[in-house]
Formats: C-alpha cells, structure tokens, sequence
C-alpha cells in the first residue's frame, strides 16, 4: 500500500523461528519451525561451508543444542545460527516421517 509517497507493507512478516529441534542421526535433525513446519536438515553438509560449524563435528557438542528465543545454540552460545538460514538449507518432511521432494 502506497500512502503519502511511503510504501508500507500490507501484512507483517513474522520472523521465523526453531521451536524444536531433535536429533534422528549422524549429524541429522528434525527441525520444527514456528510456522509449525518440520524440515529435516543434514549438518554434515554445512560443516564445509561454515567454517565455525567445526565444532558441532563431534557428537556430544552436536547432540547439545539449545533453543534460546528461537534460535539454536551450542556451547552457551558460542556457536549458533539462524533460523532462516536453517529452514533454506533443509528439507520438506511430512507427518509420517517422509521426505518430500522438492
């Protein structure tokens, strides 16, 4: 909507943000977001791109996220990322348990 020479926006986008997060394997978690969405999301593919990510190789570090506010955390915050970045490097995974393709 236009008003005045100023374009305001008709809705307002909600951040996104992790409500849940589990781990099902090696370096794999499902991901429940605030839309109410789950996505499955493969860490192993991150581990090359995000050079801060080195930490969350081993196990233990990995399997101990923290949802704080939203976002994860590891190593009291030391380490986290955000929530959209997570959802845009996932994958759609429905009700019962099966990725759906793109």
């Amino acid at each position: 909507m236009k008003k005045n020479g100023i374009i305001y926006a008709d809705t307002s986008i909600e951040e996104l943000m992790i409500k849940s997060m589990r781990v099902t394997d090696d370096h794999i978690m499902l991901i429940t977001f605030s839309t109410g969405e789950t996505r499955l999301c493969d860490f192993t593919e991150l581990f090359d791109k995000i050079p801060a990510f080195e930490p969350l190789r081993d196990d233990k570090v990995f399997e101990n996220v923290k949802v704080v506010h939203g976002i994860p955390m590891w190593q009291n915050g030391s380490v986290n990322i955000s929530p959209t970045y997570l959802y845009e490097h996932s994958y759609k995974y429905d009700s019962q348990g099966e990725l759906v393709s793109a």
